[in-house]
């Protein structure tokens, strides 16, 4: 096991199409969590931007340009890209500044201003790029991907589409209760059954947007906590940033080949479920003892894979669980209490670091209509391209 830093302070800007830029929403973030940390922008000693490649240069060097934004103060200063993974990479430098004895307190922020429609590669000809290769030779979009593994739970472990929906209903009904999401309307299963296909298994109802955004922390060392009076803070205890296993035998795009597996043992598991597997391991804390999760439901289907990734249950039995309502609001282990992607769309670099902010308003006991009783131990998942890991898990 690390060593532990405390999380002073979470803070959002409301996920939506807003028309702005994405600097705006980072500050007002920003502001948001020194707020609720009570302290002040000069009170930072460092500052580590989730970057956007959306946000020509000022998004590429995140953190200074949203440190200049809050005013010039002397602070260090990091930048950090890990695509979807973009918020657990800026969480895991800050983390280690506050360990290594850099900074006493750390300002995270990520943001974005995102395109209307799917995501697509930046311009121009790649082709030693996986990414564009999905595009261009595969015509694989985003939706198109999460119609094929959907396609493969259906086949593999007998998933309906009336799971899926179901994964939509429940996610619904928690982000109607968060001010912060875009979506703050409850759906029912006919509602998803209506609505148009997309990506055959899946439907409209079924895939997050993509939406503009932003979330903040404030995170200290245990030692600054104490000398601020917070006894007993929301504290990070693992980050996980792994990276895949040689060999992968399951396709997981935007890689587009399988690494062979003929000469060499395929590796214990999956990639998505070692992730979890190192942030369990670091955290000396199993599934068993987890009071809620955050997952990457990029589509309802991959929130169904996730609950087997984490350890939740066992392999090809996502969809049981969630019939039985064990990660509903009350269930044994609810899943998505934000309302998750199905409610605020994807701001990529902003969508890891506000997988904590609900974590630390969860385990605060300050999530309202939302909150899970006695929640003591909170866990986030999701990945970004190209074999970035991300889990944070907290606790209090």
């Amino acid at each position: 096991m690390t060593g532990e830093v405390a999380v002073l302070g979470a803070g959002m800007h409301p996920w939506g199409k807003w028309g702005r830029g994405f600097v705006e929403y980072g500050v007002a973030a920003a502001r948001a969590a020194l707020a609720d940390a009570g302290l002040e922008w000069r009170d930072v000693g460092s500052i580590v931007g989730a970057d956007t490649v959306r946000g020509g240069y000022p998004g590429y060097v995140a953190g200074a340009t949203f440190a200049k934004a809050l005013g010039w103060q002397g602070a260090r200063v990091a930048s950090v890209y890990a695509a979807c993974a973009s918020g657990a990479q800026a969480v895991a430098a800050a983390r280690a500044q506050i360990l290594a004895g850099l900074a006493d307190v750390v300002l995270v922020v990520g943001a974005e201003a995102a395109p209307k429609g799917f995501f697509r590669p930046a311009g121009g000809d790649r082709p030693d790029d996986p990414d564009w290769l999905r595009f261009r030779v595969l015509g694989a979009t985003n939706p198109t991907y999460f119609g094929l593994y959907a396609r493969r739970r259906m086949a593999v472990h007998g998933d309906t589409v009336e799971d899926f929906a179901q994964v939509k209903v429940k996610n619904a009904a928690l982000g109607a209760l968060n001010p912060y999401a875009r979506y703050r309307k409850r759906v029912s299963a006919e509602e998803v059954a209506a609505s148009a296909v997309v990506a055959d298994p899946l439907r409209l109802l079924d895939i997050c947007a993509t939406s503009d955004g932003g979330a903040a922390l404030v995170l200290s060392s245990m030692e600054f906590a104490r000398r601020r009076g917070v006894a007993e803070p929301v504290r990070i205890r693992a980050v996980s940033t792994v990276t895949p296993t040689y060999p992968n035998t399951v396709l997981d795009l935007p890689d587009i080949a399988t690494d062979s597996a003929a000469a060499v043992e395929p590796a214990d598991g999956t990639f998505r479920a070692s992730i979890a597997r190192a942030a369990y391991e670091e955290a000396g804390v199993g599934p068993e003892e987890l009071s809620l999760a955050e997952v990457y439901d990029l589509s309802t289907a991959l929130e169904l894979q996730w609950y087997e990734d984490l350890g939740l249950c066992g392999e090809g039995e996502g969809a049981k669980l969630l019939r039985e309502g064990a990660t509903a609001p009350g269930g044994r282990i609810p899943v998505n209490t934000s309302g998750g992607l199905a409610s605020f769309g994807e701001a990529v670099p902003a969508q890891a670091i506000a997988q904590v902010c609900e974590l630390t308003w969860q385990l605060r006991g300050d999530a309202g209509a939302r909150q899970v009783q006695h929640a003591r131990v909170g866990i986030t998942a999701n990945q970004g391209l190209f074999g970035h890991g991300s889990a944070v898990i907290a606790v209090r």
